[in-house]
């Protein structure tokens, strides 16, 4: 595979051809069924030859893209940032980390890619900054009681010389969230919290300097052409300001630092800034909330989107399983009439190949251990018909990438090469996430798999195995995980019953099959036990994700079929707990609100 400077030859015939082969730019509810793709910059393609992906390697690949099919990409931070974790501590919000490229490349990336009838959505990470941006340095430099400070959680501590921390919150990343600062003369100073590393001091969202400058840096990116923002941590951004400890104070929005009724307002700034552009500007949540009516609560027509679903990621393989997540996300946003989205994986969780391979096939970050066997051609046969199986249910669709290649996790990295916080905050028993974010392999049969020029020596290396699972492998192989990713994203793209809107449960045919229809002429059967099971009646198999004999699904696989409503009785049948009038009511009310602003204009 060759690559240029950006990937002109798509564009010019694009351009000239005058077809429109993506849905349009301008349609206000493209959200509600895309399928969004998630670029690790990182780790997507080195375009300078550093070892380091950058935004030249993206450009480089937007003919990649476009065959996919994606609507839209996602950005992580692509900010200047130490990368204390990962770019999540950024540093200035206004600019390209300069190992990914300048902020004119991105510029030209978000208007190339538009050409292409692809949006782009960037991470803004609200609730902490990182200790180099210039309001921390600010606040250390002005000292306690000074008008910077209090842009932070800084305080005195506790104790007769204020040695004890101000409370025993625990850290995302496991241990404390204070850290003492150092005197000018070299006693010790104030605390300030970070939920998250030292390195990344959260930010006073009582403040108002902080509430518009956010408000500011949104406009910012939307004024660039972004189609929307994924907000991290989205939850977290209100402490209380009393400092309790949690329990303290018990209810509904009372835990100190999770989930307080006062994030409603911020979220409602947002979206009025949202709401002001032209075109639909989406505004994404990263909400880890067990509650379901307090997580649909985010997603009220005047606050978010969409959220992330986390439940369906983290279930354990099973129809069962599946079947109890798909029908509570599906209730749970039905009131608010907001789409559900569908996730896999993402630069934070193992990827599916090795997790589904495994005995427990659940995922929770404090299971993570080195050393648990997984089977990776059982863990490859459920992604791909998990590939499936999301690419069939309402609502929007992200794919994080390489799991299109159906990429496993490395999990045998040199210890001296992961850079990930998790790992060294928790004492080096989690392995961390960085063998999730492994370079992508795009052509060869030896690292750097035209990642990075021949020769390079990439920034986390890549397992040799890997030559069998390159873009330039599978682009040859019709039965490879990136052409069933293709063929899936055509269909749901092609088939009007496909993307948002009602599901059936297809019930009757086992303890181990999930099926359900889409409309009257589609339906997704899944097996998830290792044992062949009968296709129920069908006129013509759409895709699978297994060879079939044509009578039988096999074990761990999943088939689209075509058939039609009367090849099955109605009592095997069951209506889902969607109610498609709540989304056509909020579709309405979307599309007119888009229309208003479009004639203000």
């Amino acid at each position: 595979m060759t690559r240029s400077p950006v990937d002109s030859d798509v564009l010019t015939r694009e351009q000239a051809s005058g077809r429109r082969t993506t849905p349009s730019t301008t349609d206000p509810l493209w959200w509600r069924s895309a399928v969004i793709y998630q670029v690790y910059v990182r780790s997507f393609a080195d375009g300078s030859g550093d070892g380091t992906g950058d935004l030249a390697g993206v450009r480089a690949h937007l003919g990649y893209l476009k065959a996919l099919g994606v609507d839209a990409v996602w950005f992580n931070p692509w900010y200047p940032s130490p990368m204390a974790d990962g770019g999540y501590d950024v540093q200035d919000y206004r600019d390209i980390h300069p190992q990914f490229g300048s902020l004119a490349e991105a510029e030209a990336f978000i208007q190339e890619a538009l050409a292409l009838g692809i949006r782009t959505i960037i991470d803004v990470v609200p609730n902490h900054i990182s200790d180099q941006h210039e309001w921390f340095q600010a606040a250390l430099a002005a000292g306690p009681g000074s008008p910077e400070r209090e842009r932070f959680w800084f305080h005195p501590g506790k104790g007769e010389n204020g040695d004890e921390i101000p409370t025993h919150w625990v850290s995302s990343f496991q241990g404390s969230t204070w850290t003492r600062t150092t005197n000018p003369d070299g006693t010790p100073g104030e605390w300030y919290l970070h939920m998250f590393t030292p390195e990344q001091p959260d930010l006073n969202w009582n403040h108002p300097d902080v509430r518009r400058e956010h408000e500011e840096i949104l406009k910012f990116w939307f004024d660039r052409g972004v189609a929307g923002v994924r907000i991290d941590s989205a939850a977290l951004l209100i402490k209380d300001a009393d400092l309790p400890e949690v329990g303290e104070k018990r209810g509904p929005g009372q835990h100190p630092t999770e989930d307080r009724d006062e994030l409603h307002d911020v979220y409602r700034s947002w979206r009025a800034v949202a709401d002001s552009y032209a075109g639909t500007r989406v505004l994404v949540g990263e909400i880890w909330v067990p509650d379901i009516e307090r997580f649909t609560a985010y997603l009220r027509p005047d606050e978010m989107h969409t959220a992330f679903n986390f439940d369906f990621l983290a279930r354990p393989w099973g129809a069962a399983s599946f079947r109890e997540s798909i029908e509570q996300t599906l209730a749970a946003h039905a009131p608010v009439g907001a789409p559900s989205t569908w996730v896999l994986s993402n630069h934070d969780v193992t990827r599916t190949v090795t997790r589904y391979g495994r005995e427990d096939t659940a995922f929770a970050f404090l299971k993570k251990r080195f050393g648990v066997p997984t089977d990776p051609e059982i863990g490859s046969n459920r992604a791909r018909a998990a590939a499936l199986l999301v690419a069939a249910l309402p609502g929007s669709l992200y794919i994080y990438q390489g799991d299109e290649l159906g990429l496993p996790e490395v999990e045998d990295l040199p210890l001296e090469l992961i850079e990930d916080p998790m790992h060294y905050r928790s004492g080096g028993i989690d392995p961390g996430r960085d063998g999730c974010r492994v370079p992508l392999p795009w052509s060869g049969d030896r690292p750097p798999f035209g990642f990075s020029p021949e020769g390079t020596r990439t920034w986390l290396p890549q397992p040799a195995q890997w030559a069998a699972l390159t873009v330039e492998a599978q682009e040859a192989d019709p039965a490879s995980t990136l052409n069933l990713y293709r063929e899936a994203i055509r269909l749901r793209r092609e088939l009007p019953e496909l993307g948002d809107g009602p599901l059936e449960w297809i019930d009757g045919l086992g303890s181990d099959i999930l099926a359900f229809r889409r409309g009257d002429t589609f339906a997704c059967v899944v097996n998830t036990g290792d044992e062949p099971v009968t296709l129920p009646a069908h006129d013509a198999v759409l895709l699978a994700s297994a060879p079939l004999d044509g009578v039988h699904l096999p074990g761990n696989s999943t088939a689209w079929l075509q058939t039609e409503r009367d090849a099955e009785p109605p009592a095997a049948r069951a209506a889902t707990s969607t109610k498609p009038t709540h989304h056509e009511g909020r579709r309405r009310q979307e599309a007119g609100a888009a229309l208003k602003r479009k004639e203000r204009r």
